[in-house]
């Protein structure tokens, strides 16, 4: 299929508890590297692997979701992992994998998006830039340039650098076709909430209090009275909790490991 696996490991290897780590869109493993680093998930074996098609990784021809959960679904059996961890489309993929019955392990997902509406406004308008072929190329190549500086106001200043350095690189092309297949998949489900919930694994669903990503409240409502999901909101933090608490995310992260066992 052509992709290539960036992967990064930490922890101990051959540990009983193995980690698949997956991480957003135009996003590497190195937006895990804060919460790998954390001492209570000492005793894990952690495994991120960017998504095929972000950073330095060749994109497959096939860029839907529901590939991308066949592909991080495969790897994680190979792997041998038994809980997954997923941010912001890493999320969406993670919850596809067990939407799809490819993976029943606990899921811990960092910011997901669960409708059309709840996506951020400047994705959307830039995947109505499909309909503009004149304009589309410019400005996806001008958005991953400036995203990264964007992206840099909402990290804590010891790790700004490293991660927009981490986010440049993207394709534009390939991050187009992405985006679409992304907005398609959304588009064949009014609400996500449902599809979670049927799956059946061990779910926790984890928002920073001042997330951009929206969550109407029909799908909280929907979230809490699903017996096997528990939301938790991380305080003082946005879309990146991952970075901006990672302890707390870790705690998360370990409750979830606990639940597969039990």
């Amino acid at each position: 299929m052509g992709e290539r696996w960036e992967v990064r490991r930490a922890g101990v290897r051959g540990a009983p508890h193995r980690v698949l780590m997956i991480p957003g869109a135009l996003c590497t493993t190195e937006f895990y590297a804060d919460v790998m680093a954390e001492p209570a998930l000492a005793g894990l074996d952690m495994v991120a692997v960017t998504q095929p098609g972000f950073g330095p990784t060749e994109a497959p021809e096939d860029v839907s979701m529901e590939h991308y959960a066949r592909l991080m679904a495969g790897f994680a059996a190979d792997a041998g992992c038994d809980t997954v961890v997923g941010h912001s489309l890493g999320a969406n993929v993670a919850l596809e994998m067990a939407a799809l019955g490819l993976f029943t392990g606990p899921l811990v997902l960092l910011s997901p998006t669960f409708s059309r509406g709840d996506e951020a406004t400047f994705l959307t308008l830039l995947n109505g830039l499909h309909r503009v072929p004149v304009l589309r190329g410019a400005v996806w190549a001008a958005m991953l340039k400036l995203l990264p500086v964007g992206v840099k106001r909402q990290l804590p200043p010891r790790r700004a650098e490293a991660l927009a350095a981490a986010m440049t690189g993207n394709d534009p092309t390939t991050c187009r076709r992405m985006v679409r297949e992304y907005y398609a998949y959304l588009d064949r489900y009014p609400s996500l909430v449902p599809r979670l919930c049927g799956a059946g694994v061990p779910a926790w669903v984890v928002r920073g209090d001042h997330d951009e990503i929206g969550l109407t409240d029909e799908e909280r409502r929907g979230l809490e009275a699903c017996p096997r999901i528990r939301t938790v909101t991380v305080p003082d933090s946005g879309h990146f909790a991952l970075v901006e608490q990672p302890a707390l995310v870790a705690e998360v992260v370990m409750e979830a490991v606990a639940a597969g066992v039990r």
